[in-house]
């Protein structure tokens, strides 16, 4: 994963704690949770950094986001391979890379046709996974 993009951001103590922090994410995280854990492992950190610090790694293509059904923006570590697509549950938020080269495809075809370059893309796939969607047994039915 990339760390700070260049520019003018200086990579500060906290910065590089809550980037180790944010490595460790195996599923989507909000910058709110994000800040939550920062605190309770002891770093002190304002919640405007922790928004700023996950914007420039998103920036950067450290990191890919999504928004929940609240429109909040929930973000993940980017893998080593790049660009992913994602498929995440409505209910408890786990998420399950897909394979979309189909997608990757399209998009490329839609900026050459175009004369575009530098085309970005958002694909979000939602349902509901295996745990949330079985009936309790304790339900009536």
């Amino acid at each position: 994963m990339r760390g700070f993009p260049p520019g003018n951001q200086r990579s500060t103590r906290q910065r590089r704690e809550l980037l180790t922090l944010f490595q460790a994410c195996e599923d989507f995280v909000s910058a709110r949770s994000l800040h939550a854990t920062a605190e309770s492992a002891g770093i002190l950190i304002g919640l405007t950094t922790v928004y700023r610090t996950l914007r420039m790694l998103e920036a950067d293509g450290g990191a890919d986001v999504i928004r929940d059904l609240n429109g909040e923006r929930l973000y993940r570590p980017r893998p080593a391979e790049g660009h992913q697509h994602y498929l995440v549950c409505r209910e408890c938020g786990l998420s399950r890379a897909v394979e979309a080269e189909q997608v990757e495809s399209w998009a490329r075809s839609v900026a050459a046709a175009t004369g575009f370059t530098r085309v970005d893309h958002v694909v979000e796939l939602t349902g509901v996974c295996q745990d949330c969607g079985r009936p309790e047994l304790s339900e009536p039915r």
